[in-house]
């Protein structure tokens, strides 16, 4: 197969953004008298959307409908402030954008984060010519649900089974198995690779530049 696109995770897949994700999010249950959690534990919290992270975040005798708004609403208004303090791309994720570009691949960013958040932090991080780059705009489109990633199929005229998709947690092998792409897991985000496996990724890199040999 000859692929022409490639679609990308963002959040410990092109970025290491737990520590500022963690931080916000503590900041929120500290001023609640919450219990807060180390980096380790936030990285099991992500993946799904900001919502469902404050809504594990939360003590379990504590989500009802408006705490989790409330949290949330803090959440982003703290996140939004701070989302590229701490945040940095990961070791040869630069490197590996320009060398796919160079082969004029079509590059595009899908993430489960808030879609104004996702551009932000690609803006501040990553090169232009990551296009589009789309967050999560309504809970019910979040990865897996395929619609998405099969509008962005069509935006860069590419057949789904053209696209190699990449990501570090479940909702991104399950959105490339609903869709029909390639479904390529890395090894170096949130998620074990135990995980990836067991929901059907179809490639583990153990390091960036390894997609290449996909290619």
């Amino acid at each position: 197969m000859i692929y022409k696109a490639i679609i990308f995770d963002l959040d410990g897949t092109l970025v290491n953004s737990i520590k500022d994700i963690a931080d916000a999010m503590n900041y929120v249950l500290k001023k609640r008298n919450y219990p807060t959690y180390d980096y380790d534990t936030y990285k099991t919290f992500v993946g799904s959307g900001v919502k469902s992270l404050v809504i594990k975040a939360l003590p379990e005798s504590n989500p009802n409908d408006i705490e989790v708004n409330a949290c949330l609403e803090d959440m982003m208004q703290v996140y939004s402030e701070y989302c590229t303090n701490k945040t940095t791309t990961y070791p040869g994720i630069l490197e590996l954008l320009k060398e796919l570009h160079a082969k004029n691949l079509k590059l595009a960013i899908l993430s489960n984060k808030e879609h104004g958040l996702t551009v932000k932090v690609s803006k501040a991080l990553l090169p232009d010519y990551l296009n589009p780059v789309l967050g999560l705009k309504e809970e019910a489109l979040k990865k897996p649900n395929p619609e998405i990633a099969l509008n962005i199929c069509e935006t860069l005229n590419v057949e789904p089974e053209e696209v190699i998709f990449v990501g570090d947690s479940e909702p991104d092998i399950l959105v490339a198995k609903n869709t029909k792409m390639l479904a390529v897991g890395v090894s170096w985000g949130f998620r074990n690779k135990e995980k990836l496996i067991e929901n059907g990724a179809d490639y583990i890199l153990n390091a960036p530049i390894d997609l290449l040999k996909l290619l």
